[in-house]
């Protein structure tokens, strides 16, 4: 009975999953290349907030600063408070760049305040000071190397369809072992959590943000008072296309194959790190939402491939098949976010041991916030609660 109750549950969930839960799966929300010109190209303030990342800035900075964009773009690096040269760095690729750069010394960090958005509250006071030059901010990470025309194909979808926010997921580095186990997982999950086609719906309220890569009008950041309403939120992202979608704004968020990451992690304990750092804020600090989310991972996840190989050794053959075509059926959704990765499909049923590792890593989060320790993250630790 027990079997039969687990391995049913599982399979209705991934059947409503994938019927009703906007085809999340699908990994089809993709902006088009370029293929016409806007006939005027509004100016855009490119804001990096940086923390030690002398090492990734002569990858990515390039890739902005030669953009082939008609408009002002400008680029503004916010040095917050960095030890390893990272203003000396930023200032040298500035030199050879087509676009212009600005580096900014980064003030001491105030209380309630998380680096980066700290960091890029300097850079939207900075550029507040240039009048109406820039149209549109573009914030983006460090680590994130642009693809060719990636600018211009973000302005393109604001201006044309009316879009206030627009921003991509950009492709993770997957490399090692342990990156291919969990980075597309990481991945798809965001996109059960937050459905992109519902987020691009301005008639549902779901909304979200990848960090990487934002493009964001500047009259909705000066409406909504810039990064300062913002200030204790770890998940500053998601947050912020929060606030943008409760003004009525519509949004876009999608996949992008080349925008990249170039951070690496290959450690499980280098993703355990990013994952720990937020995964119990997502949950708003309730013991209750975790305990929900530990039972519901273990049953829509495990459920299916212990149902399998308990069946199969009970020989009770019809639960095991029911089990093993609901762990299919998993690994054929996870399928086109496998793709953008490049992994193959039967790499798809690898997913109940990615669910277990991220399950642990949220109880470690937990962990971590009852003990004090917040959210630590390049040398420094946040109070617990700070965040939103």
């Amino acid at each position: 009975m027990l079997l039969a109750l687990v391995v049913g549950l599982a399979g209705l969930v991934w059947l409503g999953l994938a019927c009703f839960r906007g085809g999340f799966w699908r990994a089809d929300q993709v902006l088009p290349q370029v293929q016409s010109t806007l006939s005027h190209w509004p100016g855009v303030a490119v804001l990096i907030p940086a923390r030690n990342e002398a090492m990734t800035l002569p990858q990515t900075l390039p890739s902005l600063c030669r953009q082939p964009y008609a408009g002002v773009l400008e680029i503004w690096v916010i040095d917050d408070q960095s030890e390893d040269g990272t203003a000396t760095i930023a200032a040298q690729i500035a030199q050879a760049g087509k676009h212009p750069v600005q580096v900014l010394a980064g003030a001491p960090l105030p209380p309630g305040w998380s680096g980066k958005l700290w960091a890029l509250e300097q850079g939207w006071r900075a550029i507040q000071s240039q009048g109406d030059r820039y149209k549109y901010v573009l914030l983006t990470d460090a680590d994130i190397c642009h693809g060719p025309a990636s600018v211009a194909r973000l302005v393109t979808k604001a201006e044309t369809d009316g879009v206030g926010l627009v921003s991509w997921m950009v492709l993770l580095r997957c490399e090692s072992v342990w990156d291919r186990l969990l980075i597309p997982a990481f991945v798809f999950f965001f996109q059960k959590l937050y459905p992109f086609p519902w987020v691009n719906d301005p008639r549902r309220p779901t909304a979200a943000a990848a960090g990487g890569c934002i493009l964001l009008r500047r009259e909705i950041l000066q409406q909504l008072g810039g990064f300062a309403a913002l200030r204790d939120a770890l998940i500053d992202d998601c947050t912020l296309a929060q606030r943008v979608k409760a003004l009525g704004v519509p949004l876009w968020l999608g996949l992008t194959d080349q925008t990249i990451s170039v951070r690496r992690y290959c450690s499980l304990g280098s993703i355990w790190q990013m994952v720990a750092r937020t995964a119990f804020t997502q949950l708003r600090y309730s013991p209750w939402r975790l305990l929900g989310t530990v039972v519901g991972m273990s049953l829509v996840y495990l459920g299916p491939l212990v149902g399998t190989l308990w069946g199969g050794v009970t020989g009770q053959g019809l639960w095991a098949t029911i089990a093993l075509a609901t762990w299919g059926l998993m690994a054929m959704l996870y399928t086109p976010t496998l793709r953008w990765y490049r992994l193959p499909a039967w790499w798809g049923f690898t997913l109940p041991l990615a669910a277990a590792l991220y399950t642990l890593m949220t109880m470690d989060s937990a962990r971590r916030y009852w003990q004090g320790r917040g959210g630590a993250w390049k040398g420094r630790v946040y109070p617990s609660g700070s965040c939103d």
